[in-house]
């Protein structure tokens, strides 16, 4: 069981990453865009580290608060949540 969360946290990281890179790519196209909670929702199920450093790399929604905030949150509550679990299991 641990090694299939590895690979999604694996997947889920990369495919965060990737969509803060193409956010950014239509953001500067001007097209149709991925919604700001897509990419939030993106980091709430694992994919907070992915999306961390597409912020970081892309330069992307680095000024908005709750990406700017929240994002960081997410990790932290993240890593004490599986610290948590790895003490009782």
């Amino acid at each position: 069981m641990h090694q299939y969360s590895m690979y999604y946290l694996l997947v889920i990281n990369i495919v965060s990453f990737f969509l803060y890179c193409i956010d950014k790519y239509k953001a500067k196209k001007g097209r149709w865009r991925i919604s700001e909670a897509t990419l939030l929702m993106m980091a709430v199920i694992g994919g907070s580290i992915g999306a961390w450093a597409g912020m970081r790399l892309w330069h992307h929604k680095t000024m908005h608060k709750k990406f700017k905030y929240g994002i960081p949150i997410i990790i932290i509550l993240q890593v004490c949540l599986v610290v948590y679990l790895h003490s009782i299991l």
